[in-house]
């Protein structure tokens, strides 16, 4: 039989919110990193990107409008305040990585062990974690 004094207790309530503070910055900064780096490249038609988006049917100048708004979502959910903006940009993110998902599935355009679909699902499971994971002062 064990007993749990008073000190215990609030050890674990003080690790909780430290906990899920950590988790929230570790997948919020990964996410951040991942599409800021996905962003630029598409800017700057860097790598494979031109092939990733040609591939699929797409016009070349595609790569400009989701190279811009893949950097201003990433700037909203880093910067404090602006809670709506913020809400606005989670979205944008889970849309713009369902539908690149989406568009290699029907286009036949796997990719090596289907990592042209993983990937963009891997990013939007992120922000959708991130999302869940956003301290009160980062929500509406």
């Amino acid at each position: 039989m064990s007993t749990i004094t008073g000190n215990e207790n609030i050890a674990k309530v003080d690790s909780r919110p430290i906990g899920r503070k950590v988790a929230y910055w570790t997948v919020t900064i990964i996410l951040a990193f991942s599409i800021a780096l996905s962003g630029i490249g598409q800017l700057m038609r860097y790598g494979g990107n031109v092939d990733l988006v040609t591939d699929i049917g797409f016009p070349l100048y595609v790569t400009n409008i989701l190279g811009a708004w893949k950097l201003l979502g990433v700037i909203a959910i880093v910067m404090p305040g602006f809670p709506r903006l913020k809400e606005w940009a989670y979205s944008g993110i889970f849309f713009l990585m369902t539908g690149a998902a989406l568009s290699h599935v029907f286009a036949h355009d796997y990719g090596d062990g289907g990592f042209h679909v993983i990937l963009p699902l891997f990013y939007a499971a992120l922000g959708i974690a991130s999302w869940a994971l956003r301290p009160k002062s980062r929500k509406l």
